[in-house]
C-alpha cells in the first residue's frame, strides 16, 4: 500500500498501527471493543481509516522490529492496547508518532509519560492498575476455598510487570497472613511443568498474574487449573470465559474500546499530550457456576451476590 502523505493511504484514509504481543485468534473480541471505541469518533475500519496489525505471538523480542515497521510506514497513530511491553518498544521507536496503550501498570513509573493528568510527550492511553487489587483477589480466593492449605502465584518472569507483581503479591500474602509459592513460566510448556508442579502439593490454591503470554494461553491455563482440580483466581474476565473458577479486575474489553476512541480523538485533531491517562473506575467480579461445579465448590448465595457477572 503506498501512501501519498503520512498517515494516510493512497485512498487518503489515516493509517492506524495496531501492536501487540499475541496473536489475533484469542484476542478477536478484544479488537472488536477497540473497533467499536473508533467507531464512536466517526471511523469505521477499511471505510474511512485502514488498520495495520502486526502480532508478535508471544513472542516479546520481536517488538522491536514490529513496532519500527509501523514507524517506517509513517503511520498516523500507533495503538498498543493492553500489553506493556509492546507499549514500551512502540515508545523507543518513535517520539513523534502519537501513541495509546492500554497497560496494567502504573505508566509513569514505566517512563511512558510523564503524569497522568498531562501525559506532556506523545504517549497516553489508560491504566488498569491490575497490579494493584491482589490483596482483594487472595481474600476473595480464601473465602471460596477455605479448606485451601497453600497458596500459588502464576507469574511470567519476563513479563513488564513480573517485578511489581511479585512484590504486590507478596504484601498482599503478608497483609492476610498468607505465604505464596511463586510458579514460573514464560512459555506454554513452562506453564504445563508449573501445574504439574503445583498439581504434586495437596489443598492448593491458585492466583494468575495479569500478562499478556498467560491471557493468550488463557484457555490451556483454564484446562489445566480443572485437570488439576485447582480452585484459581485471575485477573481478566476473559479468564473466567475460558472456563477459570473466577476473575476479579477492570474490564479489559473498556480498556480496548477507550484506546480506540483515544485514537479517533487524535485522527480528529487532538494531541496525546493533552488527554489525561484513564484509570478504572470499577473492578469486576466474574464467577463460573460449571466450573465451580467442576471443581465441587459450593458458592454461599452471599458470595454469588456479590459477583457483578455469573457464568452458568
Amino acid at each position: 500500500m503506498y501512501r501519498s502523505a503520512r498517515g494516510r493511504s493512497r485512498a487518503g484514509r489515516p493509517v492506524i498501527g495496531f501492536l501487540h504481543a499475541g496473536s489475533p485468534e484469542p484476542n478477536a473480541d478484544l479488537v472488536a471493543a477497540f473497533r467499536k471505541g473508533l467507531s464512536e469518533t466517526g471511523y469505521v475500519e477499511n471505510q474511512n481509516v485502514k488498520v495495520e496489525y502486526r502480532w508478535a505471538g508471544g513472542r516479546d523480542d520481536r517488538l522491536p522490529e514490529l513496532a519500527a515497521d509501523l514507524v517506517q510506514r509513517q503511520v498516523a497513530v500507533i495503538a498498543v492496547p493492553g500489553t506493556t511491553q509492546a507499549a514500551l518498544a512502540a515508545k523507543a521507536a518513535t517520539m513523534t508518532i502519537p501513541i495509546v496503550f492500554s497497560t496494567g501498570a502504573d505508566p509513569v513509573a514505566l517512563g511512558l509519560v510523564a503524569s497522568l493528568n498531562r501525559p506532556g510527550g506523545n504517549l497516553t492511553g489508560a491504566t488498569t492498575l491490575n497490579s494493584e487489587v491482589g490483596q482483594k483477589r487472595l481474600g476473595l480466593l480464601r473465602e471460596l476455598a477455605p479448606r485451601a492449605t497453600h497458596l500459588s502465584a502464576l507469574v511470567n518472569p519476563k513479563g513488564p510487570l513480573a517485578e511489581s507483581t511479585l512484590k504486590n503479591l507478596r504484601e498482599a500474602a503478608q497483609q492476610l497472613g498468607l505465604h505464596v509459592d511463586m510458579l514460573y513460566a514464560s512459555t506454554p510448556g513452562e506453564i504445563d511443568a508449573a501445574f504439574a508442579e503445583v498439581a504434586q502439593v495437596a489443598g492448593t490454591a491458585l492466583t494468575v498474574s495479569a500478562d499478556a503470554l498467560l491471557l493468550n494461553r488463557r484457555a490451556q491455563i483454564a484446562a489445566l487449573a480443572a485437570k488439576h482440580r485447582l480452585p484459581a483466581i485471575y485477573s481478566l474476565r476473559e479468564f473466567a470465559e475460558a472456563g477459570g473458577l473466577m476473575s476479579y479486575g477492570p474490564n479489559f474489553r473498556e480498556q480496548f474500546q477507550q484506546v480506540g476512541v483515544y485514537v479517533g480523538r487524535i485522527l480528529k485533531g487532538e494531541k496525546a499530550a493533552d488527554l489525561p491517562v484513564l484509570q478504572p473506575t470499577k473492578f469486576d467480579l466474574v464467577v463460573n457456576l460449571k466450573t465451580a461445579k467442576e471443581l465441587g465448590l459450593d458458592i454461599p448465595p452471599s458470595f454469588l451476590a456479590l459477583a457483578d457477572y455469573v457464568i452458568e
